[in-house]
């Protein structure tokens, strides 16, 4: 059983915790409105329905179409077994309105970009809607549906515990001290 206070009480969190993602199975519900302009899917694009390389052959409309992936099972695996100290659920808004959420005063996530496994969609949506990464981040989950927080030394453990139940989960980053809710280096 889970001690709901105990996830809710992110002033456990400390300088060198550790950020981990897991992957997202791509647009999820959040950024549609610009995805209609960039892909002038209203006016029903004859491109959405041509396979597409930078995406593996999938079409844009077939991408775009992908289910939400949802994390409820995997997240409540790991918290049977590790002391998670703060998530984030990565939906509109992306990385910089969801992530500080969950990080209280005086601390900030710093998020290694290189680490953060962007999917081919959003590298298209940049390409082709001319997007600044900075908005893209601020938008979209960017392969990113979910961040947690655990300490540094539980991290090979949530890690297999997410694996186990069908994650792909990996290290974006770290906490350390600050005002800025999440930086991105």
């Amino acid at each position: 059983i889970v001690d709901k206070k105990k996830i809710l009480d992110n002033t456990r969190m400390q300088e060198g915790d550790v950020v981990i993602a897991l992957a997202s199975s791509g647009v999820h519900s959040n950024g549609f409105s610009l995805v209609r302009k960039v892909f002038d899917i209203d006016n029903n694009n004859p491109a959405l329905y041509v396979p597409c390389e930078a995406l593996g052959g999938k079409t844009i409309a077939q991408t775009l179409l992908t289910p939400t992936r949802i994390y409820v099972k995997s997240i409540l695996a790991l918290l049977e077994k590790v002391d998670v100290k703060g998530i984030s659920h990565i939906t509109g808004g992306g990385f910089y309105e969801n992530i500080p959420r969950s990080i209280p005063k005086g601390l900030t996530a710093k998020i290694d970009k290189a680490s953060v496994k962007v999917l081919p969609i959003f590298e298209l949506i940049a390409k082709t809607g001319n997007i600044p990464e900075r908005d893209m981040y601020n938008t979209y989950n960017m392969g990113v549906g979910m961040s947690v927080v655990v300490p540094a030394a539980e991290v090979d453990t949530a890690i297999e515990i997410l694996k186990a139940n069908g994650e792909d989960a990996y290290v974006i980053g770290e906490i350390v001290k600050g005002d800025d809710g999440v930086v991105l280096v």
